[in-house]
């Protein structure tokens, strides 16, 4: 049974007046330690996607299940304890430093503390952003931003977090150190479902899925580049 699983889900949005469905008939899972990235050059069926399965918005048709439960149907404290949505430009970050952002859903679900205090400080040292605990949220550029709302999920200890396009506004040089930290996260066996509309947010992966039009059109193991030795050049004197 897979950790999370979308099962033939459909939802629809709009755009203006203008309604369609972002998602059609769609059927996915992520396995615990797992990395999957789906790409998609829309906007809005990206986003769908990774609101649907992180539980922000319920399906039209279909289900999304955690565990084999429901998602809509599991308490709302283990649900988000177990499965968190990673947004890094959320609005509830504004106006606070970094280490009360990252500990505070942990408060909000009953956590002592001095225990959400080093929770939050150990999430931030292993996304290597400690030195910013004492800033504002709001004064971070885009890469620490991002590094800083992974921390405030990890900070759950969750088995899997999902996120939409976390490269989207950090700078180009910067983009394969998050896309690498996530990597490096699902290798400690928390699984990773993240929409990307990059070519770099395949890089790594375990399975790389397309959506486009509303439908997924591939399942594939992303690519792995083969090393050629270079010949052995003789040294002259």
């Amino acid at each position: 049974m897979s950790l999370l699983a979308l099962e033939r889900v459909t939802k629809r949005g709009r755009r203006g007046r203008v309604s369609r469905a972002l998602l059609r008939d769609i059927s996915l899972d992520v396995e615990l330690g797992q990395f999957v990235s789906v790409w998609c050059v829309d906007g809005l069926e990206r986003a769908m996607l990774a609101r649907v399965a992180a539980g922000v918005e319920r399906p039209d048709d279909g289900v999304v299940k955690l565990d084999g439960v429901e998602l809509q149907h599991a308490l709302a404290e283990e649900r988000r304890g177990r499965l968190r949505f990673v947004e890094p430009y959320s609005a509830a970050a504004a106006g606070n430093t970094v280490l009360s952002y990252v500990q505070m859903p942990l408060l909000a679900r009953g956590a002592a503390p001095r225990h959400a205090a080093e929770r939050a400080a150990a999430s931030l040292a292993r996304v290597g952003v400690s030195a910013l605990a004492e800033l504002c949220v709001e004064d971070l550029d885009a890469t620490e931003q991002a590094r800083v709302a992974v921390a405030e999920a990890l900070a759950s200890e969750p088995q899997i977090i999902v996120l939409d396009d976390p490269t989207r506004q950090v700078d180009l040089l910067a983009r394969g150190s998050i896309v690498r930290l996530l990597r490096s996260i699902a290798d400690e066996g928390v699984a990773v479902l993240m929409t990307t509309s990059e070519a770099i947010g395949v890089a790594g992966v375990d399975r790389v899925l397309t959506l486009r039009d509303g439908k997924l059109r591939a399942d594939v193991s992303a690519p792995v580049a083969e090393v050629v030795p270079l010949p052995a050049r003789t040294l002259r004197s």
